[in-house]
């Protein structure tokens, strides 16, 4: 039996998870994350898109904007010396990803987009059960005591996101007196 190389060895769910953003309203990845997972280089998958336009419509892919461009920069950090492109990113749905398996065939890329669609399918259960475990929380609270109301309060500050902190002024304030 062969050694398996790099690209033959399956694509960890989790570190495609990571690589998931919400753009637009659509779970997307990034034209150069996909890239860099499927093992080749964003041009040349920008291009196998491009000659394939017509199998996808805005609803499987589509270019970011300047301002979600830079926002999106902002969430992810600093982008590395040498990755700057004179075109905006595109950004690929769920749909768009299988239909990238149509263009691009070859076995990493086959790899790679089983664990996308893997990745995708675990995000869509797991804001399902979310949804589902508010729903359920919200009957108990209906159908209990006010009681126990300090327990549901309690829940639901652990299911909330943590809040945002504000941040302390540093330096010199002249309307401030000391």
């Amino acid at each position: 039996m062969a050694k398996k190389t790099p690209e033959d060895l399956p694509v960890p769910v989790e570190f495609v998870e990571r690589r998931i953003y919400l753009i637009r309203a659509h779970k997307v990845m990034l034209d150069s994350e996909l890239a860099e997972l499927y093992g080749v280089s964003t041009g040349n998958l920008n291009k196998a898109v491009t000659r394939n336009l017509d199998r996808f419509p805005e609803d499987f892919m589509f270019r970011l904007s300047r301002e979600e461009y830079h926002a999106l920069r902002f969430q992810i950090g600093t982008l590395k010396r040498g990755q700057h492109s004179k075109y905006l990113p595109r950004v690929f749905t769920q749909e768009g990803v299988a239909m990238l398996s149509g263009v691009l065939r070859s076995p990493r890329a086959v790899h790679a987009n089983i664990a996308i669609m893997r990745a995708f399918v675990r995000l869509r259960q797991m804001l399902a059960s979310h949804k589902d475990l508010a729903r359920k929380l919200a009957q108990m609270e209906r159908k209990y005591d006010a009681q126990f109301k300090v327990v549901f309060d309690a829940i639901r500050e652990l299911m909330a996101p943590p809040p945002t902190k504000s941040k302390r002024q540093i330096g010199f304030h002249p309307s401030k007196k000391s």
